[in-house]
Parts: structure tokens; C-alpha cells; sequence
């Protein structure tokens, strides 16, 4: 599954479920991305995953990406924020005749230990205009991206709970349950969101795992106080 996911309510926006070895994982290089994706507007980033830079000149939204601080990104030209433009090229041009250009920024991850070597990690993105995207943005929205981490999470392990696999025998079934499963997630955000908005806090403060055991009961209880 690879899914669309809305970084400050963690509402799957959208997905689209294949086989293992579709490459749908991989949405930037997938030949089966996002087709139905239509919350991204044109000018607005879009955080993939995985790095997948191969898939620039597919997406319609505008992609930031991660490499490891090895991959070969020669400067053109360096800018005032501290990013540089470069190019980079498709697998699908190995002649090397069609480049896409790109702006690289410098990303240290949070997550790392203090002896880890500066700049370990790049940002490839091909929003190239620093006014309209200084790169400390860029790096903020891409740390915010491993929000998705516990959005699969909070599916798989809290609301699926202790079921161990799908239930479903078959493919057509299996999907069902795979639909319902994202369905229920995001009725179960909306309320999230709406309990944020009017106490005027981060939606992320908002336990997921409270949220979903109040509804369980309130379907217990009083059915139809949560709609399907």
C-alpha cells in the first residue's frame, strides 16, 4: 500500500493497494502511482516515503526527497539558503539526454547521535524558487513526513489489534478489508480534528488510541452515535 497521508491531521488522503512486487510501495518510481490523489494542489510539496527521485517529472504535486549524502548531485549553481541547484536523470535515460533539474539542501536528521557526521543526508527537491521555499521550511515539512510511520501504525497494530493477519481469503477480500480498515481511520481523524479545532491545540496531541476506544464503546453503548 502506498498511501497519500495529510501531515498536520494524519488523514489518509488516499491509497492504492497492489501486489507485493508492484512496486506501489515506492510511489515516485511505481508505474501505478497515486491516480486517484487529487488533494495535492499544483506548487504544493508532497513527501514520498521512500526516495524515489527517478519519478520527478511523473508528479503532479512537488516531491521532497531524501539520498544518502554519496549520491553524486554536482553544484550548478549555489543559492543564498545554503541549497544548491543540480540535475539529475531517470532510470529510464540512460543516454543521460533528458535531466531534470533540482535543488539539493543539506538535512542532518534529528534522530541521529551527535557524532554522526554533518549533513549526513540530502533533501532533492524540484521546487527550485528559495523565496517561495526557504530550505529551513523544506527540512521542517520533511522531518513532520515520519508522521506517517505511526499513521500505519494506529492501523495496523491499534485498530486492527490482536488479529495477527487479514481474515480474508481472498484477493477481492482482502482489499475489502484493506478499504474498510482506512475508511474507518479516517472517520475516526475527522472528530480528532474537530476536538483540536475547538480547543485550539495540534491535532497530534490528540491519542488515537483513546479516540478509537471511545468509539468502540459508543458503538456498544449507544449504536449509531458513530457513523460507519
Amino acid at each position: 500500500m502506498a498511501a497519500l497521508v495529510e501531515v498536520g491531521g494524519h488523514a489518509v488522503l488516499d491509497a492504492e493497494l497492489a501486489g507485493c512486487r508492484s512496486g506501489v510501495d515506492d510511489p515516485g518510481g511505481s508505474s501505478t502511482p497515486l491516480r486517484r490523489a487529487r488533494p495535492t494542489r499544483p506548487g504544493r510539496p508532497r513527501v514520498p516515503r521512500r526516495p524515489a527521485v527517478a519519478g520527478f517529472h511523473r508528479h503532479r504535486g512537488r516531491p521532497v526527497v531524501e539520498v544518502p549524502a554519496n549520491r553524486v548531485l554536482p553544484v550548478r549553481k549555489k543559492l543564498r539558503d545554503r541549497s544548491w541547484l543540480s540535475s539529475i536523470h531517470a532510470n529510464t535515460d540512460p543516454a543521460r539526454h533528458d535531466p531534470v533539474d533540482v535543488r539539493v539542501l543539506a538535512h542532518q536528521r534529528k534522530d541521529m547521535v551527535r557524532t554522526a557526521a554533518a549533513g549526513e543526508y540530502r533533501l532533492v527537491t524540484s521546487l527550485l524558487d528559495v523565496r517561495r521555499h526557504p530550505a529551513r521550511q523544506l527540512t521542517a515539512l520533511y522531518r513532520e513526513r515520519r508522521a506517517i510511520e505511526s499513521v500505519f501504525a494506529d492501523i495496523k497494530t491499534h485498530q486492527r489489534a490482536a488479529k495477527g493477519v487479514l481474515s480474508s481469503k481472498t484477493p477481492d477480500g482482502v482489499l475489502q478489508q484493506i478499504w474498510a480498515h482506512l475508511l474507518v481511520h479516517h472517520a475516526l481523524r475527522e472528530p480528532m480534528l474537530r476536538t483540536a479545532a475547538t480547543r485550539q491545540f495540534d491535532p497530534g496531541r490528540v491519542s488515537f488510541t483513546e479516540s478509537l476506544h471511545s468509539a468502540r464503546r459508543s458503538v456498544t453503548v449507544t449504536p449509531g452515535s458513530f457513523s460507519p
